[in-house]
């Protein structure tokens, strides 16, 4: 069965099963996910509590196995927690997380709690995976995309009476905020708590926001794509500035540009040989948020500009690799940061005819 972790509160008020897995990167929200499932089963008086972590291939997975079957003289209910931080189990890990699934349904005095990280398809159509859900309920914690964080905030800011103002104002307000701590989440909670302690519950101004938020933004270079195809300039600047500062390879953000020019040309290409554009798309392994950025940007873009593109990426491999070019920045990030903005301007153009 699987939940968003939105419905949560209320799966929990009618009742409890006897497993739940929670898996995706978003710290926070699993965090917040698992307590809430502790809380409801300490209510229903799982009184003892045992946690393993899944460490290596020589893992014993016999003492998950016993767990789930054993109790304390002073415990007539108990939680096991199995936590997998790579999201592989290995061999035995897979035959025994399909056990402890076929048990579930017989154990009412067993409530198995598993963590596992984001998954790929792969392992989420693997047997022991189909299993847990098929027998348990499944939360997959999304990361809180960029668009939705502003609202993320406002609900949060909600829940402890608090609210921006009305109007053009308070989205600044929320867009600042959201801009102060995107890409971590769990400072960003921490700072909406912040707020609960400094300031009553009420309307908050603008001015409060920005004298009590921290910059504790944390940039990730694959984000990065989705800020250039977005055309959005002042974030791509904010983003490559933020990578810089934590120390991200260089390399691996001209990667990044470079193979979103790479691929926007092989597209287009493919559908100047008469190839659909969805076709196109698929044949490059495009999907996702990045198919509907790349069907948005690709009519803006004709073969000269994309030549153009190309050659730049060409010149910032030679730089971050210490080679001067003529006319460009001597600096790695520097010329990062004018291929970027190049980009950034191509894919915010109008649409040519």
């Amino acid at each position: 069965m699987q939940l968003a972790p939105a419905q949560l509160d209320a799966h929990l008020q009618k009742g409890l099963r006897p497993l739940y897995v929670i898996h995706g990167d978003e710290a926070l929200l699993a965090q917040e996910a698992a307590d809430a499932i502790r809380a409801a089963a300490r209510a229903q008086g799982y009184t003892e509590r045992s946690s393993y972590t899944v460490a290596g291939a020589r893992f014993d997975w016999s003492a998950v196995l016993a767990a789930g079957g054993s109790l304390s003289l002073f415990a007539e209910r108990q939680i096991v927690e199995v936590r997998i931080p790579s999201g592989k189990p290995g061999k035995d890990g897979s035959a025994a997380l399909q056990e402890i699934a076929e048990n579930a349904a017989g154990n009412d005095s067993t409530l198995t709690l598993v963590m596992l990280p984001r998954l790929d398809k792969a392992t989420r159509t693997a047997a022991w995976f189909a299993a847990l859900e098929a027998h348990g309920v499944s939360l997959a914690v999304e990361t809180v995309e960029r668009s939705a964080l502003p609202q993320w905030i406002a609900h949060r800011l909600a829940r402890q009476d608090q609210r921006v103002k009305a109007g053009e104002e308070g989205q600044r307000t929320l867009q600042f905020f959201a801009d102060r701590v995107e890409g971590n989440l769990l400072a960003a909670h921490q700072e909406i708590q912040k707020l609960a302690l400094l300031y009553p519950a009420g309307e908050l101004g603008w001015e409060q926001v920005e004298a009590a938020v921290n910059n504790v933004a944390r940039y990730d270079v694959f984000k990065l794509s989705e800020a250039v195809l977005g055309g959005n300039p002042q974030r791509v600047a904010r983003m490559l500035d933020g990578l810089e500062a934590e120390g991200e390879a260089e390399v691996l953000v001209h990667y990044t540009l470079a193979e979103d020019i790479r691929a926007l040309k092989r597209v287009k290409d493919a559908m100047a040989a008469g190839r659909p554009l969805p076709m196109a798309l698929r044949e490059n392994r495009i999907w996702g948020p990045r198919e509907r950025a790349f069907e948005r940007v690709l009519p803006k873009l004709d073969d000269r500009a994309l030549a153009r593109l190309l050659r730049a990426a060409h010149v910032v491999d030679g730089i971050v690799k210490g080679l001067k070019q003529p006319d460009w920045p001597a600096g790695g990030w520097q010329a990062l940061q004018r291929l970027a903005l190049m980009l950034c301007r191509a894919c915010a153009a109008p649409a040519r005819g």
